[in-house]
């Protein structure tokens, strides 16, 4: 896990020290080198249907979905820098395996590559439309993107666009029955007195800390999600 982690950050830390307002039509994923062993990894994996499966970015790939949901089944789809374009292209990881109930989480790489907030929308209504289509018996929550703190040291700063998550997680919330998904807020899971993702749940102000996932299972489970 600490080498996931160095490999996540470090390719942010680099961007940070340049300009980081990238052309909108920049759809690649964030560190391409790290996207496809993660991609050969998965279709080595076999065929098992009807379980849970997390999807989405770093934030769920550093996640120990199955220690902290209690269940070994649970299936891990987060790919580090990866956005909703990257998703809609590997969708058929995820339909083939006809999951009970498909958690994501994706958005704050669109917004670090300045994807307009409402692509970022359209893009989820796509992704759940695609798994609707081929996984009628999915239930599919969509899961709000989390807050960020970019008073933290090596915050990737190419990610201090808060106004952008307000919006992209009104848009997704708005969506919610036109998308036949449960909208779930766990953005007020973590926010501190001013705000911000609370300093003693993240590394440096963007990923999580392991007792972080903790609160997020527990809040899913309250809620009948889990």
């Amino acid at each position: 896990m600490k080498y996931l982690f160095i490999l996540l950050l470090f390719p942010l830390a680099v961007k940070a020290q340049s300009i980081t307002n990238q052309n909108v039509s920049d759809t690649t994923p964030f560190i391409p080198e790290h996207r496809q062993p993660r991609l050969d990894l998965f279709t080595k994996e076999p065929i098992v249907t009807g379980k849970i499966i997390f999807l989405g970015n770093s934030i769920t790939e550093m996640g120990n979905w199955k220690k902290v949901t209690g269940d070994t089944t649970v299936i891990n789809r987060g790919i580090g820098g990866d956005i909703t374009f990257g998703v809609l292209k590997r969708l058929k990881d995820i339909t083939d395996r006809k999951p009970s109930k498909l958690f994501i989480l994706l958005g704050i790489n669109d917004i670090g590559k300045d994807i307009p907030d409402a692509v970022i929308a359209d893009n989820y209504l796509k992704i759940v439309k695609e798994i609707h289509t081929k996984c009628p018996e999915t239930k599919i929550y969509v899961q709000s993107i989390l807050p960020v703190n970019s008073t933290l040291p090596h915050f990737p700063q190419h990610y201090d666009k808060e106004e952008h998550v307000l919006s992209v997680n009104k848009l997704l919330q708005a969506n919610a029955k036109v998308g036949n998904y449960t909208f779930v807020d766990i953005f007020h899971l973590f926010l501190d007195a001013n705000q911000r993702l609370e300093s003693r749940y993240t590394y440096e102000g963007l990923h999580l800390k392991p007792e972080a996932y903790v609160i997020w299972v527990d809040y899913l489970k309250k809620q009948g999600y889990l």
